[in-house]
């Protein structure tokens, strides 16, 4: 993890509800099997790409040197169930907020790996 970034993760909602380690155990299981896994990519999972989509109508990939996400495309880091967002330093406060809520309306849960705890 770069210091200049925040990082978030998503995955669909469990309908139990879970705490913070519980959370980190599924996105450290998760972010293994798809996103670290070298094997073969796994398109992401529908709920997955609405989100991304959704995201990118307020905050879209770089354009006009509005530099929003660290990575090229966002849906880059999306594999089945997660993805994992990469945010500009500079925007990542607001970015992230706006994220973990939208996030909801989706019925994913956000987490992020950096605090360590569940977004909401």
């Amino acid at each position: 993890m770069a210091w200049s970034h925040q990082e978030q993760s998503l995955k669909p909602r469990c309908a139990c509800s879970i705490d913070n380690h519980q959370a980190g155990s599924v996105y450290d299981e998760l972010h293994e099997r798809y996103l670290e896994s070298d094997e073969f990519p796994v398109r992401p999972a529908p709920p997955i790409v609405a989100y991304v989509e959704a995201l990118l109508e307020r905050y879209p990939d770089d354009t006009d040197g509005n530099i929003v996400w660290a990575s090229p495309r966002v849906i880059d880091e999306a594999s089945a169930p997660i993805v994992y967002l990469l945010m500009s330093y500079a925007t990542a406060e607001e970015v992230s907020d706006y994220a973990a809520s939208l996030a909801r309306k989706h019925g994913l849960v956000c987490y992020d790996p950096q605090g360590e705890s569940l977004r909401s």
